[in-house]
């Protein structure tokens, strides 16, 4: 069997947990005797090894012609590149993992006119979110219901204009932005009047996605319900959570093991993105002054954010907080050994995140935001403890609890179950791979 797997991104270029999570399984299918190449966006085309996995970089369009490209079916260059990777390899499989004008539907038509069945994995709320976050004006858990004004009114808050003009804006007819398409009109404010011409394009391109691809791999129950509740047949989701994608240290010792601490030493590895949280943290840090804590950030910076990273550094002005480089993924399970805690004060909704089961692997407990996957994976006073997302005074109360209880910690690091390994999650696959080629075996010979 032969499979091609499309993230959004891949090595050496900066990349998130789906691509940690692409490479993993790509080398546990190549052990189980999968061919395996991975396919990504890139700006130019090339082709390379990385970690004997076959990789094509094919180039998308440098200049957006026509925005409707954006939400609607992709971007035309992109999807003549990946056609001439299918050509050229000739995979019995396609295996999405990101849904973007780069990888998007017409890829997934492309596959489908030379008869390939496609797998897609829903990995962030990105894919059926506009706003990418699944919380409704940024505060509330939203059921995932595609809804043309009430995405569009959440989008446009979402990107700064104020909630009543958002709701006004995001109520227009879609007609409107189909006239104002004709005169070509550049610029956010026009971009913003087009909102629902623009959501109608971006949702029907989902429903067509969702429609046209033979599973839909579900990495947390969340997904899964948002899938149903936008009519995904049951029978073509199936839920497979994320694995540990790196091997585990020889020896792992936390600091449990070790005794009792004086100081408490919390860990946050990730983004520096507002979507993380990190602020919330800072701020409940900054709310318990005297407690002996420690808290060291390994977060990785992105350009767009550069502004709120400076206003992290400001506003931790606090000898106990410690901003430190990001870890290579391999090894975060064994920097997490020298920590009492993790730390994921996510304030949207996480399909993992991967660095929970990096924690559980450690032996570590998690204090987390009592949302989506982080929910599903930490169960409260038994392997972590979890807080509602936005409330900093709840933080603050957490963190003075367990600083002042460290009884709490060896019982919630000693309810840790050891997380499933991505060797699992390729083994599954492979079941839904075979699955895919079946039905579409049985579909050829009608």
């Amino acid at each position: 069997m032969k499979v091609i797997q499309v993230p959004f991104c891949f090595y050496p270029d900066p990349v998130g947990g789906t691509e940690v999570y692409v490479a993993a399984l790509s080398g546990y299918l190549q052990q189980q005797q999968v061919s395996v190449i991975v396919a990504a966006p890139a700006a130019v085309s090339q082709s390379y090894f990385y970690h004997n996995i076959p990789v094509y970089r094919f180039a998308v369009s440098n200049k957006v012609e026509n925005i409707r490209e954006i939400y609607g079916e992709g971007d035309l260059q992109a999807a003549l590149e990946f056609n001439r990777i299918l050509e050229a390899e000739q995979p019995d499989l396609v295996h999405l993992h990101a849904f973007t004008s780069g990888v998007s539907l017409r890829l997934v038509q492309a596959a489908k006119a030379r008869q390939i069945p496609v797998v897609f994995t829903y990995h962030t709320p990105t894919v059926t979110c506009q706003r990418g976050t699944l919380m409704h004006w940024g505060t509330q858990i939203c059921d995932g219901k595609l809804n043309l004004h009430t995405c569009a009114q959440c989008t446009l808050q979402g990107l700064g204009l104020p909630k009543t003009a958002a709701i006004a804006i995001g109520s227009l007819p879609p007609q409107i932005g189909y006239w104002l398409s004709n005169f070509n009109l550049q610029g956010k404010a026009w971009t913003a009047l087009r909102m629902t011409e623009l959501m109608k394009l971006r949702h029907a391109a989902i429903d067509n996605l969702l429609s046209e691809v033979d599973r839909i791999v579900a990495v947390c129950n969340w997904v899964k319900d948002v899938l149903l509740v936008n009519h995904v047949p049951s029978e073509k989701i199936t839920v497979i959570r994320q694995g540990l994608c790196h091997d585990l240290p020889e020896k792992i010792i936390s600091r449990q093991q070790s005794g009792i601490q004086p100081t408490l030493k919390i860990a946050f590895l990730g983004r520096l993105d507002p979507t993380k949280g990190i602020h919330i943290l800072i701020a409940a840090m900054l709310g318990v002054p005297d407690l002996p804590i420690k808290l060291d950030i390994y977060g990785i910076s992105h350009a767009g954010n550069a502004t709120y990273q400076q206003e992290l550094q400001m506003a931790a002005n606090d000898p106990r907080i410690d901003f430190k480089p990001a870890v290579p993924a391999e090894q975060v399970t064994a920097t997490l050994t020298n920590y009492d805690l993790l730390a994921v004060p996510s304030q949207w909704l996480e399909t993992g995140p991967m660095v929970v089961l990096e924690a559980f692997a450690a032996k570590v407990p998690v204090i987390g935001s009592n949302l989506g996957g982080i929910a599903e994976l930490v169960q409260s006073e038994v392997n972590g403890i979890l807080v509602e997302p936005a409330s900093v005074a709840a933080w603050s109360q957490a963190l003075q609890r367990l600083c002042q209880n460290k009884d709490l910690l060896t019982r919630l690091s000693a309810g840790i179950q050891p997380p499933q390994t991505m060797e699992t999650v390729a083994s599954q696959m492979l079941s839904i791979y075979d699955a895919a080629l079946l039905s579409s075996s049985d579909r050829l010979k009608l």
